[in-house]
């Protein structure tokens, strides 16, 4: 690589173009939060068509994940691109001008197209596009524009919230990201890897040349072309019953396990709903609410970029588990001040007199609270005058809680951001051989997405039936299982080529991690092999790689002390 492992400007354009697909993404995961609590005024929603308005966007998104990997292997990766960013604008015009619920929920679903579509190919496309050095920050920076993406959306909330129809404005925003990703797409390269598998290895080599440098050796490029030659050659796996084979079937459950986990861990319910939850915390008004909810956003997105800075230094597997630790205590703190809040009792009542806490009383729609007489009464009781589902901290109890909510909130949000927000996708884009990886990769996708919908159209039904601390503790426990899942089976991946990625998941069955990860590198018999099909620089590449490997295996034999890290990589 060039000097301080600085990819040339043309990368980072590229991956400027690509990733506004992760903008529009967390754009219009983000924007509902904010207008939800405006659309559910104006047309009197229930919590059941609250969750079903969140998680329209997730049930498109499953579809659109799932089988954008097929067609990313038929028309390759910049074509879908291309096609998500038409969706996004369809998209946006139909939730734009939607006259009723119904219309609302359609233009949900055809966004979700374009997100799951997005969600699954962008990672894919950097990570084939990027040199090794640098993929895991580059791969990340889909991850910052995801939660840039999730604080604009939070802005033009705040903005627009006492707009009249102003929630109509907020979806109308996004169409303009699309539109300028379309215009980009003229000067987007396809992948390397995409061009090398349709028999057009020149244009291949020009773009890895562009994406290297000119200061790098010819030999580092044709080490490339061979590794992914040599990798078409070997694995054989190109339609989706070949995941079930084992050295295919070990990522695709590390993947699907970590993606369920993402979800599972409950952060997007703070995305989608953070406004609501912040007024079941005591927060006054929608506007008050909203302006926290951008505090939570803009934690996401500055730890994303102390993520970025240091994840190709220190690991993904070491940064998944103090995500995972951090998050745990996070969520269990949350809990505790929800308690000052709301109390731990389930805040289903059968009427709304029964209600003592203005926290569960703003959460059921029939009611609201009367912060004179401290007394929750049924919706427009004409006995009070100053009816509200605002809460308002009255007590030095519900001012601990309300801020201990919110500081938990945004720790949680932050440990979040670091890990667990972006390694999924990170691993994801590296684990697969060549010839499945759209294909396992859309699996995952969809995975996140499933889990995703079961979370979002289930969580305010939870806090009415085991109380919002229940709830967030209910995720806390299913993390400390993801904890303990990343502990034994994930390996690290930092600094090898995606072609010696599999390598770790070689042998029988799903086996614990081992410290030393070293990936095992071809024999010189298999380099006299395969000596016809490669080019004399890449073959004396190969040779003085093996040439290293045996004399680390001699020093390790003679007792001296080894390099830690994968050999491949050094």
């Amino acid at each position: 690589m060039a000097a301080a492992n600085r990819p040339p400007q043309f990368v980072y354009f590229v991956v400027f173009c690509i990733t506004i697909g992760g903008l529009l993404f967390g754009y219009d995961t983000g924007v509902i939060s904010g207008a939800l609590v405006v659309i559910k005024d104006d047309w009197h929603l229930t919590n059941t068509q609250q969750e079903f308005i969140v998680g329209g966007t997730t049930l498109g998104a499953i579809v659109g994940g799932l089988f954008s990997g097929y067609f990313a292997d038929r028309w390759g990766r910049r074509v879908i691109t291309c096609l998500s960013s038409i969706v996004f604008i369809a998209g946006a015009l139909i939730m734009t001008f939607s006259p009723h619920y119904s219309v609302l929920i359609a233009g949900r679903v055809v966004v979700g197209l374009a997100v799951g579509a997005a969600s699954m190919v962008v990672p894919i496309y950097i990570g084939e596009l990027a040199p090794k050095e640098v993929r895991g920050r580059l791969v990340t920076l889909n991850v910052l524009a995801i939660t840039g993406g999730q604080l604009i959306a939070y802005l033009i909330a705040w903005a627009l919230a006492d707009v009249h129809n102003g929630w109509r404005w907020m979806f109308a925003v996004s169409a303009f990201p699309a539109v300028v990703q379309l215009c980009c797409l003229p000067w987007l390269p396809e992948s390397p890897r995409v061009l090398i598998r349709r028999g057009q290895e020149e244009k291949a080599r020009a773009i890895l040349h562009r994406v290297y440098g000119s200061k790098v050796p010819e030999s580092l490029v044709e080490d490339e072309l061979a590794s992914v030659h040599q990798s078409m050659r070997t694995e054989n796996a190109s339609k989706y019953r070949d995941l079930l084979r084992t050295i295919n079937l070990r990522p695709l459950l590390v993947a699907c396990m970590l993606q369920l986990m993402q979800q599972f861990s409950g952060f997007n319910t703070a995305m989608y709903y953070s406004a609501t939850i912040l007024k079941m915390a005591g927060f006054s008004s929608t506007k008050s609410a909203t302006q926290f909810s951008i505090a939570i956003a803009a934690t996401n997105m500055i730890m994303t970029m102390v993520a970025i800075a240091i994840i190709d230094r220190f690991g993904r597997r070491r940064l998944l588990l103090v995500s995972f630790v951090g998050m745990i205590v996070g969520l269990v703190l949350l809990g505790i001040a929800f308690i000052f809040i709301v109390g731990l009792v389930k805040i289903t009542k059968d009427s709304c007199g029964e209600y003592v806490k203005c926290g569960a009383c703003a959460l059921d729609d029939r009611c609201q609270w009367s912060p004179g007489s401290m007394i929750c009464a049924n919706e427009g009781n004409s006995m009070y005058g100053d009816l509200t589902t605002s809460c308002e901290s009255i007590t030095t109890r519900d001012k601990v809680g309300t801020w201990m909510a919110l500081a938990s909130l945004i720790f949680y949000v932050a440990l979040y951001a670091v890990g667990l927000g972006n390694v999924p996708w990170l691993v994801q884009s590296e684990i697969f051989a060549q010839g499945i990886r759209s294909k396992a990769g859309s699996i995952a996708t969809a995975t996140n997405w499933t889990s995703n919908f079961i979370v979002s159209v289930t969580f305010l039904t939870m806090t009415l039936h085991i109380t919002a601390s229940g709830t967030f503790w209910l995720y806390a426990g299913i993390l400390l299982v993801g904890l303990c899942f990343v502990y034994l089976f994930v390996p690290e991946t930092k600094g090898l080529k995606l072609e010696d990625v599999q390598q770790l998941f070689m042998g029988g069955g799903i086996r614990p991690y081992r410290r030393k990860t070293n990936v095992v590198p071809k024999t010189v018999d298999e380099i006299d092999d395969n000596a016809g099909s490669l080019s004399p620089s890449s073959l004396l590449s190969q040779t003085q790689r093996h040439r290293e490997v045996a004399v680390g295996a001699t020093s390790a034999r003679a007792g001296d002390e080894v390099d830690d890290r994968p050999l491949i990589s050094r």
